[in-house]
């Protein structure tokens, strides 16, 4: 095509102002996933000892979904400031296969994950056999389904191309007028990668709702607290609908605007409703790590956790080197009178002094103290042995000594 500064295709076809929009909306969706889908996965890795088999399919759609930030977003936003494509012809066909492989990823992994939901809560006797061997060996699955499809237009099923709004890369929707090999393609991944997917997420769903409402026994089965397992599968299949919801939002205007450009006149789509719908398909990133962290419980305690210990390693370094004034001073008069207390020996009736070790009775000012012995005790040396008492039991001239 040439060099990319010369080449119509990779100028902006919006004005400069929709591009700086662009720009902004994509930097904030970047930040919003790189932090969410990656504290996500820091979560799952400090809880992965107690994870769900369905919640593997959790963590693979935060790795599709951060996939898809870190080869997308730093390649859109510049190009999106500067008004056209800044990376060259080779970089494109790059930036559109990652886009299709994550997306379709991402879309095949909700498919599966509803799958699972719905045999678990609504054939109990096979979904209760679901193991981590069947999570891991679907979403090879999914990687390989997301595969074919992202490989096709390399193979000429299909053309990659400049987006029609000028400063990104995806499928060429324009191609299907002029090939017939295209409009195959076209139509397959129209058929199996949006509208199959989304029939069985709907499909799925229903059932379990029907299964839900249809009897209160199951109701009651599925939801009352019997066993853990059961609550999160609950929980895991709300959630799921949840994201779902999100994504399928996400990614139906663009394949909306998409089919326009394939079957109707492609001088009749505005290049602004790809704009507008790739904005929207973009947004699929952040849902996924809001939905889990803020909603799970487990997710959101094990992030309080890890946040609470962080907090703490780094505040414990400056609050012992520099304590708040006056807590130096009261430190220091505890610690002289434990040491008062330590050497002042009770004296009795042999004269001796008791060099066996420090008091142990308990001042208000000593909290550790006071939750190990509630009551005030002294060390009382008879002989070669020596045995503790309370301070009530010591003569009053003896309390007054020691205290």
């Amino acid at each position: 095509m040439g060099n990319t500064t010369e080449t119509s295709h990779f100028v902006s076809k919006i004005p400069k102002e929709h591009d700086v929009f662009m720009g902004s909306i994509y930097t904030t969706f970047c930040i919003l996933s790189l932090l969410g889908n990656g504290i996500l996965l820091l979560v799952a890795y400090r809880k992965r000892s107690s994870l769900k088999p369905a919640e593997f399919f959790i963590i693979n759609l935060s790795i599709s979904d951060l996939g898809m930030t870190v080869t997308l977003f730093p390649l859109a936003i510049p190009s999106a400031f500067a008004h056209k494509w800044l990376f060259g012809e080779l970089t494109c066909l790059c930036y559109a296969v990652c886009g299709v492989l994550f997306g379709l990823s991402s879309l095949t992994n909700l498919t599966a994950l509803s799958s699972v939901c719905c045999l678990k809560v609504c054939f109990p006797n096979y979904g209760n056999k679901f193991s981590y061997p069947h999570a891991c060996l679907m979403i090879v699955g999914v990687w390989c389904y997301a595969m074919v499809f992202a490989v096709g237009p390399l193979t000429n099923w299909g053309h990659y191309g400049p987006e029609p709004y000028g400063t990104a890369c995806c499928i060429d929707w324009y191609a299907p007028s002029q090939d017939a090999l295209s409009m195959s393609y076209i139509i397959c991944l129209f058929l199996f990668c949006y509208a199959l997917p989304l029939a069985i997420i709907l499909l799925s769903y229903i059932l379990i709702l029907i299964t839900v409402r249809g009897s209160r026994q199951a109701v009651q089965q599925h939801v009352s607290p019997q066993t853990k397992t059961t609550n999160a599968h609950i929980l895991i299949v709300k959630l799921s609908v949840a994201v779902c919801i999100g994504f399928l939002t996400a990614w139906s205007p663009y394949a909306v605007v998409a089919m326009w450009a394939a079957f109707v006149e492609p001088s009749k789509v505005p290049p602004i409703a790809f704009a507008l719908a790739a904005i929207f398909a973009k947004s699929s990133t952040i849902y996924n790590p809001v939905v889990y962290l803020v909603f799970k419980p487990n997710f959101r305690k094990s992030l309080s956790r890890d946040t609470a210990q962080i907090r703490k390693r780094i505040c414990s370094s400056p609050c012992k080197g520099s304590p708040v004034p006056g807590e130096k001073d009261l430190q220091r008069q505890t610690s002289l009178h434990c040491n008062k207390d330590a050497s002042n020996s009770t004296r009795l009736s042999n004269g001796l002094a008791d060099s066996h070790g420090a008091c142990l009775h308990s001042t208000e000012a000593d909290p550790h103290c006071q939750q190990t012995l509630p009551q005030r005790t002294a060390c009382v040396l008879i002989g070669t042995s020596y045995s503790e008492v309370t301070m009530s039991q010591l003569p009053e001239k003896m309390q007054a000594d020691l205290l």
